[in-house]
């Protein structure tokens, strides 16, 4: 059971990417460093402290985002992990366009990749998703990106559904400094028997702290979280188990 499913892929970070060679194999990588903490949380306990290590990269032949959530239940008990659980996802995508130097000019995309997640953890939740993604171009967003996947969960057990992920992101100048507006949204559209349709809608809004003290941008920043996520899990929601999720975290977030 994921307990914070961030599909969001490599070109998410690369304008706070360090660059090297272009010509090489390796064109640009980010790592970071993030910390939440929120209450109100579904289905798992309430309380939850979360620490996240993040790596994106892209490469000559596509980009590759990777990271790990590790949960900590301040002392309560999860009914599968314990006080405590780890999540992570591994998506490397194909970039056609990179593959074939082909130059994409139409007004709608810049790029047509193979994109694939595998995602790992604790409890029933290997899972690998294939399918088209796209990168687009839409006036105002620093990015964003569309994939759209097949799961096919591990040992074909229920939940086999296609899942439509959007990535965004976008600045607005604030004083001396920025505010970045960010997030995913992962909805599976349909169902496969016991795997319910769910949608999470997953945003965040952070100050640039580094940037406004004069520190170089987009390293330290600052800000809070939204996760929306109806059915979570793909468990369906009753006046038994509330399984619709609404919580705010506090974020703390670090590049280098």
């Amino acid at each position: 059971m994921n307990y914070k499913h961030a599909s969001a892929l490599a070109l998410s970070a690369a304008l706070l990417a360090t660059p090297v060679a272009a010509d090489g194999l390796l064109h640009w990588t980010d790592t970071s460093l993030s910390y939440l903490y929120g209450t109100n949380y579904a289905v798992n306990p309430p309380i939850q402290q979360t620490v996240t290590f993040e790596h994106a990269s892209g490469w000559a032949f596509g980009d590759l985002f990777t990271f790990v959530d590790y949960a900590e239940f301040n002392g309560q008990e999860d009914f599968l992990t314990g006080d405590s659980a780890y999540y992570g996802e591994f998506s490397p995508r194909l970039s056609i366009g990179k593959i074939f130097n082909a130059e994409f000019k139409g007004p709608l995309f810049s790029d047509v990749l193979l994109a694939t997640t595998y995602e790992f953890g604790e409890g029933d939740v290997e899972t690998l998703l294939v399918g088209p993604g796209f990168d687009l171009k839409i006036p105002g967003f620093d990015f964003f990106q569309l994939n759209v996947y097949k799961r096919f969960p591990r040992d074909g057990r229920d939940g086999e559904t296609i899942q439509i992920t959007p990535v965004w992101s976008m600045t607005f100048p604030a004083g001396n400094s920025d505010i970045i507006f960010d997030g995913f949204i992962d909805w599976n559209v349909d169902s496969d028997g016991s795997y319910k349709s769910n949608l999470h809608f997953n945003p965040q809004l952070k100050y640039d702290v580094s940037k406004a003290i004069g520190w170089k941008a987009k390293r330290v920043l600052v800000g809070t979280e939204y996760s929306y996520w109806s059915n979570k899990y793909g468990v369906k929601d009753s006046k038994a188990f509330n399984t619709d999720q609404s919580v705010f975290s506090l974020i703390l977030k670090s590049h280098f």
